[in-house]
């Protein structure tokens, strides 16, 4: 879903993609008399995925002779709050990464401003290569809601919020690796007595509100998930699922495990603290995995998944998504294509990443089998949630700011799920207009 480094202001976001229009056009033949495919994507360079598809686009060019990959690196918040205007001109990219679920592909597809791409899908057989549970963000049906109809975007890698913890840092305070929400809560408690704030987060951006979801999964099922991200029944923000959420997560803020201060702190600083060994957990997604296996080098480091859930958020990875507007959707498919073979797939998971397509045997690295296994268990067991944000256009910011007034105190936890429900309730009255 989210990746480090997606931050941008959304006048300077504007400004970089207004920049990029002047000075460039998007697919078409370049100079020398080739074809250029515009690829933009926000995965760092040595995140799993900025490794797997710099091999890809290699792979891609060499496959292709007189054709050029124009890569352009986008920040998640630029995308994220700027691709319907780009996508419905002419300046549009060839190929994007994007993220997935109903306020984002499944607006953009309702809008008309994405490929369908199911007639490609069944020619190259990606859907055999996808399990259901993959397939279900990739697919959107009239109302933009994910889960059927046509194929609008493809996946070819997995993702899943869990924890990061510092080994050093917990043999040091004797603490273990919690197996219950209680224990999970002893552990942070014995940091804090210890004058060790416990968890690294970010709440100007979407690692806060993770854990907040995470919390409020707790007391869920897949009954609720559904609900609430396919409207597929009634959702109560002040059920026990929310109420114990949003409650607990307000009490962590007092009781130290979270710092006052990270209202202000985004994902990417949050990260390179954790890295940096100042905090002894982080509760973020797999794809930090890769940077932080590449980066962390003055102590030991560990993931579990969250003690005593059998759901967590995740989901696939970004889709692979093809604009209305491209002029070189051929050479889009081709490139998708290259991405889902087994040579980038191996590539992804000994890099850190959780691949949909790759041969077991291939990944060698033990920490990437650590990490391959916790989302086997997690998916065996139906326990992929989505994310928070995605059901209704616009709520990433809505629960941005409803985290926020948690951790500075400005609003009760009631007032709070009040304010995200509106947003949802509204929006979700409109599926089917």
């Amino acid at each position: 879903m989210f990746t480090a480094g997606r931050r941008a202001a959304a006048a300077l976001s504007a400004a970089l993609i207004a920049g990029t229009m002047a000075l460039t056009g998007c697919g078409g033949d370049d100079s020398s008399g080739g074809k250029t495919l515009t690829l933009w994507h926000y995965e760092g360079p040595d995140s799993a995925m900025g490794v797997a598809w710099s091999e890809a686009i290699k792979e891609f060019e060499a496959t292709h002779p007189g054709v050029k990959v124009k890569f352009e690196e986008k920040g998640f918040e630029q995308i994220q709050k700027t691709a319907p205007m780009v996508l419905n001109s002419r300046d549009a990219p060839d190929i994007l990464e994007y993220n997935k679920g109903n306020a984002t592909t499944g607006l953009l597809s309702k809008q008309g401003l994405l490929t369908d791409m199911s007639d490609e899908v069944a020619k190259r057989g990606w859907d055999k290569m996808l399990s259901p549970s993959l397939q279900t963000t990739a697919r959107y049906d009239q109302r933009g809601v994910m889960g059927s109809g046509n194929w609008y975007g493809i996946p070819n890698y997995a993702e899943f919020v869990m924890v990061y913890y510092n080994k050093d840092l917990f043999a040091k305070h004797g603490v273990k690796v919690p197996t219950t929400l209680d224990e999970f809560t002893a552990a942070m408690e014995t940091f804090v007595k210890a004058g060790v704030t416990p968890l690294a987060v970010g709440g100007k951006e979407y690692p806060a509100q993770q854990i907040l979801y995470q919390l409020a999964l707790s007391k869920a099922d897949r009954g609720w998930v559904n609900a609430f991200q396919m409207y597929d029944g009634k959702v109560d923000f002040h059920d026990e699922a929310w109420t114990h959420g949003a409650t607990t997560f307000a009490d962590w803020v007092k009781r130290g495990y979270i710092a006052k201060n990270s209202a202000g702190i985004d994902a990417e600083s949050m990260g390179t603290s954790f890295i940096s060994g100042k905090f002894p957990i982080m509760v973020s997604g797999s794809w930090w995995y890769g940077r932080v296996a590449a980066e962390v080098k003055n102590f030991e480091w560990g993931t579990f998944l969250w003690p005593g859930n059998t759901m967590s958020a995740g989901s696939s990875g970004n889709l692979w998504v093809i604009p209305e507007n491209s002029e070189n959707k051929d050479l889009a498919y081709d490139f998708i294509d290259i991405t889902m073979q087994k040579k980038i797939q191996n590539k992804l998971g000994n890099s850190g990443g959780v691949p949909v397509a790759a041969d077991p045997a291939a990944i060698t690295d033990p920490k990437s089998k650590e990490l391959i296994e916790n989302f086997t268990t997690l998916s065996g067991n139906d326990g992929l949630a989505f994310y928070p944000d995605w059901p209704a256009p616009g709520y990433y910011d809505v629960l941005v700011s409803g985290v926020q007034k948690l951790i500075n105190g400005t609003a009760s936890s009631d007032q709070v799920l009040d304010e995200i429900a509106k947003p949802y309730q509204e929006h979700a009255g409109t599926i089917g207009e």
